[in-house]
């Protein structure tokens, strides 16, 4: 969430940065947003005047008794007690200007770093990396969907029974698969001396606030009514949330953890090739890597974490490309985003796989997260977070890209984790 007084003080940065997203209506946003913070430091400076001076005449009044001043006393009370009356109406009054502005400023995105490009979708994201050849297959090559029959490791049918649509079912050396990645991304992550962590898989209404995925994304995710809680569209939320309303300690600073958690989204939308098999799914497994930073640190930590991300599709001889997304194809929460994308033969297609984020203090200003300088000033802090890797696509693309005639190849570094050498 971005904080009154920054939009107060660099009005026409803001929405300069806030054309980049193509934001329908910023100006009117942030001119409501301004009217309304002028509105509530009046009240505030009116009330404070108020007490003040209801303070001193409350003071006065005994002053008055002992000298004798009974009547002054009196009309003095009556006073006080008007005032009294006129303090709770504007206390009232400012506690309206101070929800209307919360409402407000959760409408309003994260404002992209410089280095994010103009633009409107997809198409205007920057390619700024790739690595590796992409596979020629030749005839007869298959897509993961008619691979994972042919194996019989994956079973849409069978989650669809159980779930319906999107809800896969993983058997023998699929479910192995799935095992064995999790794992290795997890070794990965703790030889980068990220702690791992077990969050919940579900959070309140406050955790889902506290990272952005409130209001904006509310439609998309899972919610159990009798609870009040939503299933977690990513490790991210419950992570970043394990230090809401924290005062870091400087010398811990950075924070890095890692978690597997499965991720739920409802994914609403049309349904084609283009989101076909594990394309898209409403349950899948992920790590997550997520660091909290000091504001002048984060931007190599956003390169440390995106070199690891490239690592790891490395390691599963995976060819990959790294983009820089425009102001329109970013995240809600995100100042700016790098995604991952791995080339699957089957598909002839390049699908995304990891999204690598800096936050910068939008997320850190709604969770209250800060740090203290060593000269006692509390400072908000950077939140970063990057898929470590979503596995579906990271499935798919294996299955796809090491189809041979004996069978399906597992990538060297899996193999100690998978203990086969091909899916057959």
């Amino acid at each position: 969430m971005l904080q009154a007084v920054v939009i107060r003080e660099h009005t026409e940065k803001i929405l300069e940065g806030l054309r980049k997203r193509n934001l329908k209506d910023a100006d009117v946003l942030i001119r409501e947003i301004l009217n309304n913070d002028q509105l509530r430091r009046d009240t505030q400076g009116i009330l404070d005047d108020l007490k003040a001076k209801s303070n001193a005449d409350s003071k006065k009044i005994g002053e008055l008794m002992k000298s004798g001043q009974a009547n002054e006393a009196t009309a003095l009370r009556a006073a006080v007690a008007t005032a009294k009356d006129k303090i709770k109406s504007l206390e009232a009054e400012l506690d309206g200007y101070e929800k209307n502005q919360t409402e407000l400023l959760y409408k309003i995105p994260n404002v992209p770093n410089e280095k994010v490009p103009a633009g409107k979708s997809a198409e205007d994201n920057i390619t700024v990396y790739e690595h590796g050849t992409v596979p020629s297959l030749g005839e007869g090559a298959l897509p993961h969907w008619d691979l994972i029959k042919k194996y019989d490791i994956i079973d849409f049918d069978l989650g669809n029974k159980i779930a319906g649509a999107g809800f896969p079912v993983y058997k023998g050396k699929g479910a192995k698969l799935q095992r064995a990645l999790i794992n290795f991304f997890l070794d990965e992550a703790d030889k980068q001396n990220y702690k791992e962590v077990q969050p919940p898989i579900v959070v309140n209404e406050a955790s889902g606030y506290g990272t952005g995925q409130l209001p904006d994304k509310e439609g998309q995710m899972y919610f159990i009514n009798e609870e009040g809680l939503y299933l977690i569209p990513t490790a991210e939320v419950p992570i970043t949330n394990l230090y809401r309303d924290v005062i870091v300690a400087e010398e811990e600073l950075p924070v890095k953890n890692v978690g597997y958690t499965p991720c739920f989204r409802r994914e609403a939308g049309s349904w084609g090739a283009h989101v076909r098999g594990l394309n898209r799914l409403h349950q899948f497994d992920k790590v997550e890597i997520v660091q909290i930073a000091k504001a002048e640190d984060s931007e190599a930590i956003l390169d440390e974490m995106c070199a690891h991300v490239q690592g790891l599709l490395e390691k599963l001889e995976l060819p990959y490309r790294k983009l820089l997304l425009c102001g329109g194809d970013m995240g809600f929460s995100s100042a700016i985003t790098y995604d991952m994308e791995v080339y699957a033969a089957g598909q002839q297609r390049w699908l995304e796989v990891s999204s690598v984020s800096n936050f910068e203090t939008f997320q850190a200003n709604r969770l209250k997260l800060r740090y203290k300088t060593k000269d006692g000033k509390t400072q908000l802090l950077h939140t970063l977070n990057g898929s470590a890797l979503a596995l579906p696509r990271i499935v798919a693309s294996i299955l796809e890209n090491n189809q041979t005639p004996d069978g399906i190849r597992i990538p060297k570094a899996l193999v100690p984790y998978t203990k086969f050498e091909f899916i057959n």
